[in-house]
């Protein structure tokens, strides 16, 4: 062999071990290299949910409509139309002047009567009075076992709304007495906690507040 063959030849070897090397370090390199990493979206946070509203407040109670009656209404004599009024509050007004009570639901009256009030010595209380009981047979363990059908404590002290003989005119201890049939009626419109507002002179008429006023 010629000495440039063998120059030749030891060159090419060189070569090849050379990128022998390179190929393996390269390899190993890509085997130390951590693996890739696949970028994630971030995590989209729900937006909170909407507060609940406040509770509306309380409109005052205004008087939208009146039963159409013609003339004073006569001791025994009552009205009652609840046809196409909406649901509403009930609420119930005395006036111990005109001696006449109204029933009102959502400011819409359904109901009046004449009725029976206390007298100068045992008075008719004025005020804003809940319904604090009902008892539809119930009978007065103050005056004697008197019968109070349909009966609805105002007080403590024995005012209530019941059932009564209005047409025999008579005066009561301070309770508001009304006809039967319609103190029927009443107790089963009402309930508990329901408003009484007893006034004096003071007849409620369209666009009237019942609360607060």
């Amino acid at each position: 062999m010629t000495p440039r063959l063998l120059l030749t030849s030891g060159l090419l070897a060189i070569a090849v071990i050379v990128g022998v090397f390179i190929i393996t370090s390269r390899q190993a390199a890509r085997d130390r290299a951590p693996a890739p990493v696949i970028a994630r979206p971030a995590p989209v946070t729900p937006p909170p949910a909407p507060s609940p509203s406040p509770a509306a407040r309380d409109e005052p109670f205004v008087i939208k409509h009146i039963l159409p009656i013609e003339g004073p209404i006569k001791y025994g004599e009552w009205h009652w139309d609840e046809a196409k009024v909406p649901a509403g509050p009930i609420v119930v007004t005395v006036d111990l002047e005109a001696r006449v009570l109204s029933v009102f639901r959502g400011g819409y009256e359904i109901g009046t009567t004449a009725v029976l009030l206390g007298t100068e010595d045992k008075p008719t209380p004025l005020g804003v009075f809940p319904i604090t009981q009902k008892d539809k047979d119930h009978v007065s363990n103050i005056y004697t076992g008197a019968p109070m059908p349909y009966m609805q404590r105002l007080t403590d002290d024995g005012i209530t709304l019941h059932g009564s003989k209005v047409e025999l005119g008579y005066a009561s201890h301070g309770c508001v007495g009304m006809p039967e049939d319609f103190a029927a009626k009443l107790f089963a419109t009402t309930k508990i906690g329901d408003k009484v507002y007893i006034t004096r002179g003071k007849q409620v008429g369209l666009g009237d507040n019942l609360v607060g006023g």
